[in-house]
C-alpha cells in the first residue's frame, strides 16, 4: 500500500509542482502586455463612466505587476453621443482617463456619425483626438482578431 502512495506522489504531484514553479520563473521574467477593446453603443452616460472606470481599474492592476496596457474604446450607434464635441455628458471623465492612460485610443463610428449628421441635419465633431473608424463593430472585430479581449460594460 505504501508503495502505491509514493508512486502516486511521484505520477501526480511532483509533476505539477514543476510545472508552477516554471510557471512562475517564467511569469517573473516576463513583462507581458494586456490588448483590451471596450464596446459603447449606448448614449447612457453611466455605461460610458462603468468603461472609463474599468478603464483605470486596468490600469492600475497592470501597473503595479509592472505590465502594459492598450486599451481602445470604440464606439458606435447611440454609444457616438459619448465622443461627440456638442453632446458628450462626460467629457472631463474622458480627460481624466487620458491623463491617466496616456495613448488610450477612442473610436467614433462612421457610419453611424453620418446616419447621425442626416438625421440632425449638421455636421458631427468628434472630441479633439478621436479616431472616427470606418465602422465600429468591424473595428471591435478587427482588434479581437489581433487577439484583444473584448470587454462590454
Amino acid at each position: 500500500m505504501q508503495k502505491i502512495a509514493i508512486l502516486a506522489f511521484f505520477v501526480l504531484v511532483l509533476p505539477f509542482s514543476a510545472l508552477n514553479s516554471g510557471a512562475n520563473a517564467a511569469t517573473i521574467g516576463d513583462k507581458k502586455t494586456h490588448h483590451v477593446v471596450i464596446q459603447v453603443d449606448t448614449d447612457d452616460p453611466a455605461t460610458m463612466r462603468i468603461a472609463l472606470g474599468n478603464s483605470l481599474n486596468a490600469k492600475k492592476y497592470y501597473d503595479s505587476k509592472g505590465e502594459k496596457l492598450v486599451l481602445e474604446i470604440v464606439t458606435y450607434g447611440p454609444g457616438i453621443t459619448m465622443l461627440r464635441s456638442d453632446t458628450s455628458p462626460v467629457k472631463d471623465q474622458i480627460e481624466g482617463v487620458r491623463a491617466s492612460i496616456p495613448g488610450i485610443t477612442l473610436s467614433m463610428c462612421n457610419n453611424s456619425k453620418e446616419v447621425t449628421e442626416k438625421r440632425e441635419g449638421k455636421t458631427i465633431m468628434p472630441l479633439p483626438g478621436v479616431q472616427v473608424v470606418p465602422a465600429g463593430i468591424v473595428r471591435v472585430v478587427e482588434l479581437q482578431e489581433q487577439g484583444y479581449s473584448y470587454v462590454r460594460p
